[in-house]
């Protein structure tokens, strides 16, 4: 078992664990929000060309988990943590986000969705806490490009501000 930097031979991978992971949200977060492939390939290379950073965690040379990290400037954003399906609840996100932690002495904020309160409890457990509504809505809008309905449907933990 090891955490690595995800690499572009990783891709397809990862893309297939993101989409494996994000099918808890089916029938949880609003129908206008959820769509299948939860994200196209296109989307993840975008997200990397944006600047997030994929951390994998690796399991006899296969990738089971990513999680990634974004530098925002004055924090930094933790984007698009998943580990498969048949593999949740075995430590590996926890082990994931404690390594990018590390990877920051920035603050750190997360989105999820608000219906998804298993990860919200996954971040509050490793020590986050949820920002108010109005520190949400200045959060989301200044640090993410997202539309105004997932503003409305989310939440944002932070780590400190």
């Amino acid at each position: 078992m090891m955490i690595r930097l995800c690499r572009d031979e990783d891709i397809e991978r990862m893309h297939r664990i993101i989409n494996d992971a994000a099918s808890a949200y089916r029938g949880i977060i609003p129908d206008d929000r959820y769509h299948e492939p939860y994200m196209e390939l296109n989307e993840l290379k975008s997200e990397i060309q944006a600047g997030v950073v994929f951390w994998g965690y690796e399991h006899q040379d296969e990738l089971i988990g990513v999680m990634g990290i974004q530098d925002k400037g004055d924090v930094s954003l933790i984007r698009h943590a998943y580990v498969l399906t048949k593999l949740r609840q075995k430590g590996i996100g926890s082990q994931l986000l404690a390594h990018l932690i590390e990877l920051t002495d920035k603050p750190i904020l997360i989105g999820t969705w608000e219906a998804a309160e298993w990860a919200i409890r996954f971040y509050k457990k490793s020590g986050f806490e949820l920002v108010t509504s109005e520190e949400k809505q200045r959060l989301l809008k200044k640090y993410w490009d997202i539309p105004e309905r997932q503003i409305e449907t989310s939440v944002v933990l932070s780590s400190k501000l």
